[in-house]
């Protein structure tokens, strides 16, 4: 298990889904360190539905490490933010930068909008 300090940008995990009992994959986005509050992970949520028009799909080529065993999707408008080690259970994989980057812009884009 990765450390939760050590959780990066690009990393996917298994984390606290809280709008449901079940967990669910989620992309960080950003791992800032705060002096009063430690670690927190920016993530944005992941869903192997396709229904959502917006949503980024992921090729195998986007991951840094093996895929998700299951074709999934970014959802960048579904924020968490994560601020403990009870929040996540485990490391999955990660993505490429140039995929993360692509994430991060489209959210970027429904903010400024």
């Amino acid at each position: 298990m990765t450390a939760f300090e050590d959780l990066e940008r690009g990393d996917i995990i298994w984390g606290t889904d809280p709008l449901s009992d079940k967990g669910r994959p989620m992309l960080i986005l950003g791992a800032p360190q705060f002096p009063d509050h430690g670690t927190q992970l920016i993530t944005v949520l992941l869903s192997t539905k396709t229904y959502h028009e917006e949503a980024l799909p992921l090729r195998d080529d986007d991951y840094e490490g093996d895929p998700l065993g299951e074709r999934s999707h970014v959802l960048p408008w579904s924020l968490v933010t994560l601020n403990s080690a009870a929040d996540v259970e485990y490391y999955l994989t990660s993505l490429v930068v140039e995929r993360t980057d692509d994430v991060a812009n489209q959210l970027i884009d429904y903010i400024s909008s």
